[in-house]
């Protein structure tokens, strides 16, 4: 079974496929999927926001084993337990055929639906805090949507690295589970002002950098979050894109930094995917961060998890299961 859609639109375009998959072609690996990971960037393919080549499978997160192998293929084998977070779409499905280099061997002690679960999230949160801005003790850090999967993993990352983390969340049970998982100042954005609560938190200096996934609804604020030369980071469009604006804004708000920056960058060589994803492994396995798995659907169930997280109801990562 796969999930496929031919036109662009809501939840409702995606279709239920028999299976097709072919033997592995050469630099190909053929893997038989125990769990798949829900991103928002799912939503962003569906909808036509990044537009793809059509019909076109979806999906970009996957964890499971193996089958068989085609030509040029060195360091993976049948058997290995593997995850993945990139490479074409086509994550929603029992059976896949992927290049063989965007795989990553799992460690025994890491669960397929864990490694389902924060392979795309885990490594956008190691890029974004050790690369992109790398925190340090002492920094005050701003991340949106932080009950979603990736900002949870950013809040544990984050505190274990000595940062003070501020969140921004919807209601008062997200609150409290981003405390629970490091957030020392979860911020009500439907009933605070957000720059006036970032301010008085740090007392009127700002923070050093906001991870912002949710783009148009919140871009401005976030710039008048920052202290002078602090970074805004703009990894995702859950709102929509951001509109258009003048650049000499980053001078006018404190001679800013703005990125706009895509795991698929960091992680396009083998050498750098390898080393992000260990230093991951690193983190979840001694407990310094924690992958929570808040909803599982069926995946014949695909369109009901798309509006669930479109809807904001979900928290932490959501599976789909074969």
């Amino acid at each position: 079974m796969r999930i496929r859609f031919h036109e662009t639109g809501g939840p409702e375009v995606l279709r239920v496929e028999d299976d097709e998959t072919t033997a592995p072609g050469p630099g190909e690996a053929r893997m038989r999927q125990h769990a798949i990971g829900l991103n928002y960037i799912d939503v962003y393919h569906r909808s036509g926001l990044y537009p793809v080549p059509l019909p076109s499978g979806i999906g970009l997160e996957g964890a499971g084993v193996v089958e068989a192998v085609g030509a040029d293929v060195r360091d993976i084998q049948p058997g290995d337990r593997v995850a993945y977070a990139g490479g074409p779409l086509g994550a929603y499905a029992t059976v896949r055929n992927i290049p063989a280099d965007r795989l990553v061997k799992l460690p025994d002690a890491v669960s397929f639906e864990q490694g389902a679960a924060m392979m795309l999230k885990g490594l956008t949160a190691q890029y974004l805090l050790r690369r992109t801005h790398r925190v340090r003790p002492g920094d005050v850090i701003l991340i949106h949507a932080a009950a979603g999967g990736t900002g949870l993993i950013i809040c544990q990352w984050a505190k274990a690295l000595g940062a003070t983390v501020i969140g921004t969340v919807g209601s008062e049970d997200k609150a409290a589970l981003v405390k629970f998982h490091g957030c020392d100042h979860p911020i009500l954005y439907r009933r605070e002002n957000v720059v006036e609560r970032v301010k008085a938190i740090t007392g009127g200096e700002g923070v050093a950098v906001v991870y912002d996934s949710v783009g148009r609804d919140t871009f401005m604020d976030s710039l008048n979050c920052l202290k002078p030369m602090g970074m805004m980071v703009s990894f995702g469009n859950a709102s929509g894109p951001v509109p258009p604006f003048e650049t000499g804004l980053l001078a006018q708000k404190g001679s800013l930094f703005l990125t706009r920056p895509t795991l698929f960058t960091y992680a396009a060589k083998r050498a750098d995917l390898l080393a992000m994803a260990a230093e991951l492994f690193e983190v979840v396995q001694t407990g310094r961060v924690k992958i929570q798995i808040h909803q599982r659907y069926a995946l014949k169930d695909a369109a009901q998890a798309h509006r669930d997280l479109e809807s904001r109801r979900t928290t932490g990562s959501s599976l789909l299961l074969p």
